[in-house]
């Protein structure tokens, strides 16, 4: 009787862990851009975000659409290979903005661009070419140092490159692949700033009004993090459960079978 007693224990224990496996394993969709109740509009939201302006050391990458292998259409004895350019065909020449804020270009020499956003600093450099020595030139510029960290439940976390004005969160979400199947779309942190001037806005993207949220527009040096869900933290609080779990199991059993033998 009292085997059976044991047995019984056994069962109970191991039907309850099954259990608990399979209520934290239930499947929660992702629901993003759903139309929610209006509710009074944050102030942070109304906030227009600033455009980026260059600074010293900043990493300027440029290039003529006109003629996409050299900054001057003079054919290839005017390949620029001046000492703060480098760059290869049709990939621009990268120019770094000195301490005084200037940039050195072929003909044109030292140009000052700090302070500038990227469209102004395009146009600038547009005007004086085309003053001095090219027609109608259609200058691309980007600032090839700037960047946003992703972390957390994103496909492809790290680094990623911010090259162009006005790229949004869900765009660089995008860029990094995707949200995991782990991801809690309504807690997306974007750290922002440093120091005392740092933020933390909490974005739900379970929300349509996040797509025209102001604050989703990337800025150099954001970071995002996206939270797990709850499922997500479930299932690895049971994988630490796991870990003593099937330990004490195993005891159980080689008790069990100490008893019986004992028993007979």
């Amino acid at each position: 009787m009292q085997y059976i007693n044991m047995r019984l224990l056994h069962f109970i224990i191991f039907t309850a862990l099954v259990f608990i496996a399979t209520s934290c394993s239930y499947k929660q969709n992702q629901l993003l851009f759903q139309t929610k109740q209006t509710t009074a509009t944050d102030t942070a939201q109304q906030a227009k975000p600033t455009p980026y302006r260059i600074q010293s050391q900043d990493a300027l990458q440029i290039r003529n659409l006109q003629n996409v292998r050299y900054i001057i259409d003079d054919g290839p004895s005017s390949s620029v290979s001046s000492g703060s350019g480098s760059g290869g065909s049709g990939s621009g020449q990268t120019y770094q903005v000195e301490d005084d804020g200037t940039i050195t270009l072929p003909v044109l020499g030292h140009v000052q661009v700090a302070g500038l956003t990227r469209p102004q600093a395009a146009k600038l450099i547009e005007d004086l070419y085309r003053k001095n020595l090219l027609k109608d030139p259609i200058i691309e510029l980007k600032v090839t140092n700037l960047k946003v960290t992703l972390l957390g439940e994103v496909k492809s976390p790290g680094n990623i490159p911010l090259l162009k004005d006005n790229i949004t969160l869900v765009e660089m979400i995008g860029q990094a692949g995707g949200l995991t199947t782990g991801a809690n779309e309504k807690n997306i942190k974007i750290i922002r700033g440093k120091g005392k001037n740092q933020e933390v806005h909490i974005i739900d993207l379970s929300d349509l009004r996040s797509v025209s949220d102001p604050r989703t527009i990337m800025q150099n040096g954001d970071i995002i993090y996206v939270a797990q869900n709850k499922r997500a933290i479930r299932t690895e609080n049971l994988q630490n459960l796991n870990t003593w779990v099937q330990p004490a199991l195993l005891i159980i059993n080689t008790a069990l079978v100490i008893f019986t033998l004992t028993r007979q």
